[in-house]
């Protein structure tokens, strides 16, 4: 089973590198409908908690590259990091209280929203310009959404990064990643006290992102990004379709 989990953490890790979405995406899914077969149910919520370990990897590994490179908005970061934190306690705190269908749907919607924006491509930004007032709660919210779901944010911080504050795309993805390990500390210690973050499972899901992420930066540039955004969309789609059924087909 430890070995599953190391699995489903280095292919979070591989397409998490390759296509910027964050490990979350396909971590708590994947622990939903991998685990059950090694004889270990597992709820969403605590899938959810162990995720927070994969986004916390992603985040350091992420963010030590990007600050060499010198593309990381460390003030912005430091700025704006206490709204996503806080956010993601509220966020967390909300995962620990929610029926497991509520968070399922959530999470469903979001996999065909990342589907959708994949498919689409996003709008983006290249000229920097003055921050909206919005910044502060769309960060909140991102906050939210990463302590609810598992998620890194990062589906919902470039943008707002990018469209709303005004910063370019490559410093905007930089930028997330590093206000991303900071979130994901406080989230993880939430569903920790919690009673729900599995210590063993997260350190295999941890290692997994890790070692993934480094193979996807290699594989990134050989691989051709149309065709894998395609597969990756369908299976997104897939799989959000499974959690609906699985929460609601038996209504």
């Amino acid at each position: 089973m430890m070995l599953a989990v190391i699995a489903v953490g280095l292919l979070a890790g591989v397409l998490g590198a390759i296509l910027g979405l964050g490990g979350g995406v396909v971590v708590v899914p994947a622990l939903e409908f991998v685990l059950p077969h090694f004889g270990r149910e597992i709820t969403i919520q605590q899938a959810v908690a162990v995720s927070q370990i994969g986004v916390l990897a992603v985040g350091l590994s992420g963010a030590a590259s990007y600050l060499q490179q010198g593309l990381v908005r460390a003030r912005t970061g430091y700025l704006l990091s206490p709204y996503t934190i806080v956010g993601g306690a509220v966020g967390s705190f909300l995962g620990l209280i929610l029926p497991a269908r509520a968070v399922a749907t959530v999470f469903a919607l979001l996999l065909l929203y990342s589907a959708y924006n994949l498919l689409r491509g996003l709008k983006r930004v290249e000229v920097e310009r003055e921050p909206s007032r919005l910044v502060p709660p769309a960060m909140t919210f991102a906050g939210i959404m990463s302590g609810l779901l598992g998620i890194g944010g990062g589906t919902v911080q470039v943008p707002v990064l990018n469209l709303l504050a005004g910063v370019p795309i490559r410093q905007a993805i930089a930028t997330s990643t590093f206000i991303m390990g900071l979130t994901a500390v406080g989230n993880a210690l939430v569903y920790q006290a919690g009673g729900l973050l599995d210590v063993k499972m997260a350190a295999g899901i941890g290692l997994g992102v890790l070692v993934g992420a480094r193979m996807g930066a290699r594989l990134q540039s050989r691989i051709p990004a149309a065709q894998l955004k395609l597969f990756f969309s369908l299976l997104l789609i897939f799989t959000s379709l499974n959690l609906l059924w699985k929460y609601w087909g038996h209504a």
